[in-house]
């Protein structure tokens, strides 16, 4: 099948390509529906940051879809060409916690038209879903392979259980996909399910052992670790009321991509990475203050960095 060509209005610092959904939120409050998916929410966190982002992810043109692309127009995400592809947009149910907490329940069909980007931005950007569910996660894959060489691939599998295969299938997918990337995300629940009984430290190494230059695992109120081949560096986390998680690793996402596209000739030296970990800690830490995947603006980070 030859592969169709995206566009856009002027050159993107950041693709991101993976899923956008619903989700249908049940609280103690009621229920709302707020726009989601891991990487879209990637994609509108970088917009709210001021960053050029474009999504390639696939929605339905019913009401869902149509507020998934009013969401991302709002942050100045391109929702690139071929996105509303589907006949129904996918959704995700998240019943929360007392402490804030979601489980979630997917609805979901996860397929991509063989596509070609038509200029390599300065980050590629994929994760979730989008890269264990077939059939769409072979295009996510060629997608990766298209970048060698061109740009910078960072990569989060947030890994959801209920929509993945068995433990041995979705660990060989993950360690095929890590060594077309060169920084690799993860919360400490989806190191601890890929590689169960080794210690964090330990996973990161693996991780950059398979050929990521940076593996970041996210901890929660106890910061992060930023690892790289000659170092491993603890991050603290920033307190924050929690209002609920949803988002909050996404938003460290975006705020870490920004870091990484800012960095300038100092590479991923010591102090580098302290500064691009304690600002995704700061988005983080907005996001989960308020409701939904709400993550923090350019403007709103700076503030909270200045404090």
């Amino acid at each position: 099948m030859t592969a169709t060509p995206t566009s856009a209005p002027e050159p993107l610092d950041v693709v991101v390509v993976g899923e956008a959904l619903i989700d249908i939120v049940h609280s103690p409050e009621g229920q709302r529906e707020y726009p989601g998916g891991s990487p879209a929410n990637v994609a509108y966190g970088l917009g709210r940051l001021d960053v050029k982002a474009g999504l390639l992810t696939a929605v339905g043109r019913d009401a869902r879809g149509q507020a998934i692309a009013a969401h991302l127009e709002s942050a100045g995400v391109v929702l690139l060409p071929g996105s509303q592809s589907l006949a129904r947009t996918a959704t995700a149910t998240a019943d929360i916690a007392a402490d804030g907490s979601a489980e979630y329940t997917f609805e979901i069909e996860w397929d991509l038209a063989p596509i070609a980007l038509p200029y390599a931005p300065k980050v590629l950007h994929t994760g979730s879903i989008a890269t264990f569910l077939a059939p769409g996660a072979s295009v996510v894959k060629s997608l990766l392979e298209q970048a060698q060489g061109g740009c910078m691939v960072t990569y989060d599998p947030n890994i959801r259980t209920d929509l993945l295969g068995s433990h041995h299938e979705a660990l060989g997918i993950f360690e095929e996909l890590v060594p077309l990337t060169d920084v690799v995300k993860m919360s400490d629940d989806d190191a601890r399910w890929l590689y169960p009984g080794k210690d964090l430290e330990d996973t990161a190494r693996h991780i950059l052992g398979l050929g990521a230059d940076l593996c970041v695992v996210t901890r929660g109120s106890e910061g992060s670790l930023m690892a790289t081949p000659g170092m491993q560096l603890n991050v603290p986390a920033i307190p924050s009321v929690v209002a609920d998680t949803i988002g909050a690793g996404d938003s460290y996402m975006s705020a870490l991509i920004l870091g990484l596209l800012l960095r300038g000739s100092d590479g991923l030296a010591p102090t580098v990475l302290e500064r691009i970990g304690t600002t995704a800690s700061m988005a983080a830490s907005i996001t989960v203050g308020r409701p939904g995947a709400n993550p923090p603006t350019h403007r709103e980070l700076l503030a909270g960095m200045a404090r």
